[in-house]
């Protein structure tokens, strides 16, 4: 993945996190791992899967799990934060 890839999507992270009032996971080594994986489903898919869940490859269930997925909302609100610990609740 490059680079420009990785920022692209970090600045995307930062933008809709600030829009919904969220915080990107604070531990930098977690949030780079995500970031990465979301860059790689980019490359290789053309869409930010979300890392953590399986791509089954029927294209109407792979939409729920496009960054941010269908789940985020109310697992930040229940959980604190996302199941990929992208998104967390703002303390």
């Amino acid at each position: 993945m490059t680079e420009e890839t990785k920022n692209k999507i970090r600045k995307w992270a930062q933008k809709y996190a600030e829009k919904k009032g969220y915080a990107l996971n604070p531990d930098e080594e977690i949030l780079d791992m995500v970031i990465e994986g979301l860059s790689n489903n980019l490359e290789k898919y053309g869409k930010r899967y979300c890392p953590c869940r399986i791509i089954t490859g029927d294209e109407k269930e792979d939409r729920k799990i496009i960054c941010p997925c269908i789940y985020h909302e109310e697992e930040v609100e229940t959980d604190g934060s996302c199941h990929c610990s992208l998104f967390f609740k703002r303390k």
